[in-house]
């Protein structure tokens, strides 16, 4: 079985990728295959890295507050891509009022700042192509 891949990025104007950076590297030491897509990533970037990647999971580190219209975005392009399959998760500063609105957008799982590596990994190694096999 190959190893699931995971596109971590960062949306927008946010400038601070710190916790983006000690994420992929968490995962990549959990086993997965992790692509960093760096800073200001708009949502068609996102896209085209993912579908040229191959991806199984985009995780996008918001800080800006604006999580639920870039979630919003992306998923309506993933699903214009025939792309729907991907599991997408979101962290950062993320108010929990805002978890059923962005699990209603289609965003699998929100893990705010303060959540453990061993919570995403697992999470990501029970879900990732679950959608497809489906």
């Amino acid at each position: 079985m190959s190893r699931i891949r995971v596109l971590v990025s960062k949306p927008g104007l946010d400038g601070h990728d710190r916790g983006a950076k000690v994420v992929a590297l968490a995962l990549r030491d959990a086993g997965f295959e992790v692509i960093y897509s760096g800073l200001h990533q708009t949502v068609e970037q996102i896209v085209e890295a993912a579908i040229q990647e191959d991806v199984d999971v985009i995780g996008l580190s918001v800080l800006s507050g604006a999580h639920l219209p870039i979630s919003k975005k992306l998923m309506a392009q993933l699903r214009a891509a025939k792309m729907d399959d991907v599991l997408v998760l979101i962290g950062g500063n993320i108010p929990e009022r805002d978890f059923a609105p962005l699990k209603e957008l289609g965003v699998a799982a929100v893990f705010p700042s303060s959540s453990r590596f061993d919570d995403i990994a697992a999470f990501i190694r029970e879900n990732a192509g679950k959608r497809e096999a489906e």
